[in-house]
């Protein structure tokens, strides 16, 4: 069985949209792409080689289009990435340039993926597919990069879908600029109980 390992950039309010350019995704009238500029650091940098170590990539339909514009041309910033397969959910798509492209149209591919032998697999951006894999009780870890900032709109990592689990925080680091970058490993079934004047 394979890892599957959501990596995401966020704010303090759950949005992913565009963290990484103006143009990125301008969906819904989205103003703020970019947003993580003006946080990275040689600590957020030497945290961020590790989270890119090669693994397989699962993408959705949208994020793939912005890397496959990409990354084929600057690989050299991401060392494998043109090596690694790329598996991305769509319906609309079915071939690609970039190699070592693989296209699934279901979550039951998915999870024959992860049933299957190979490398662990990680997931960047995609907010709809981590969502689908979450109603679906897919997700084995996270890396979470906490933006110290608020922007109210835009698309979210987390919906009201999921399917309850907890986690254990298994690494973290704390930069000079206020990115918390935390690894989470999935730790079991949620446990409830009564607290103070909740008793």
């Amino acid at each position: 069985m394979r890892k599957i390992t959501v990596l995401a950039f966020i704010t303090l309010d759950g949005v992913m949209q565009a963290p990484g350019g103006t143009n990125e995704d301008t969906s819904n009238g989205f103003e703020y792409g970019g947003w993580t500029a003006p946080y990275g650091d040689d600590i957020s940098g030497k945290v961020m080689e590790k989270q890119m170590q090669p693994a397989d990539l699962l993408l959705g339909r949208k994020t793939f289009d912005i890397f496959e514009s990409y990354w084929p041309q600057h690989a050299e910033h991401w060392p494998g990435v043109n090596d690694v397969t790329k598996y991305v959910l769509s319906n609309t798509r079915q071939t690609s340039d970039w190699e070592n492209v693989a296209f699934l149209t279901s979550v039951e591919e998915i999870k024959a993926l992860k049933n299957s032998e190979g490398r662990e697999i990680k997931i960047w951006g995609s907010s709809n597919l981590v969502q689908l894999l979450l109603q679906h009780d897919l997700v084995d870890e996270f890396w979470l990069n906490i933006h110290p900032l608020f922007l109210g709109k835009g698309k979210k990592l987390f919906d009201d879908q999921a399917v309850p689990a907890a986690f254990e925080l298994v690494e973290s680091h704390v930069t000079p600029k206020g990115l918390i970058m935390a690894n989470y490993k999935r730790a079991g079934k949620v446990e409830t109980g009564n607290v103070g004047a909740a008793e």
